[in-house]
């Protein structure tokens, strides 16, 4: 019995330093509760998908323009965003999700797939403040390739397609 309960640990243990219990302090605070849960704006209006469609991109304080041209404009975060804009400056936001560079994934062929953003990415429109929620790591994807019986091979993640 004891012999079964040190793997179990271990994996609790892997799993709460694959997630951590807070998310970073971002230079301008920003609410997906309100902004994707409140009204309902889809991930793609702001996080752009360009073509190779690897990368969905981080805002950029034009693209927040778009709407605080005329909403909250005197609120403190958005005169803040203002600056940077007017500035031309791009926000120095804190990644949440980081791949590592030798892992080949693009999130196109996922979304292309089926998958929506919450399966790896978690409860965002609930979330004021964004943490990682999801085990991103090699084993994490593999389980979820495995549930969804896509491609486990080596060279499916680790190889660039063309």
């Amino acid at each position: 019995m004891r012999l079964l309960l040190i793997p179990a640990l271990l994996l609790v243990a892997l799993a709460l330093a694959q997630a951590p219990a807070t998310g970073p302090v971002q230079p301008i605070p920003y609410s997906h509760a309100l902004h994707a849960g409140k009204l309902k704006l889809k991930c793609a209006m702001c996080h752009e998908n360009k073509d190779p469609g690897e990368l969905m991109g981080i805002p950029t304080a034009a693209k927040c323009m778009t709407c605080h041209q005329a909403v909250k404009t005197d609120a403190e975060p958005i005169q803040k965003l203002r600056t940077f804009f007017e500035s031309k400056r791009e926000i120095p936001w804190v990644r949440v999700y980081q791949i590592p560079s030798y892992v080949f994934f693009s999130h196109r062929a996922h979304t292309e797939t089926g998958a929506t953003c919450q399966e790896c990415h978690g409860s965002v429109a609930t979330t004021d403040v964004l943490k990682r929620e999801t085990d991103i790591s090699m084993g994490g994807c593999m389980t979820c390739h495995r549930q969804k019986k896509a491609p486990l091979n080596c060279t499916y993640c680790h190889e660039p397609r063309n």
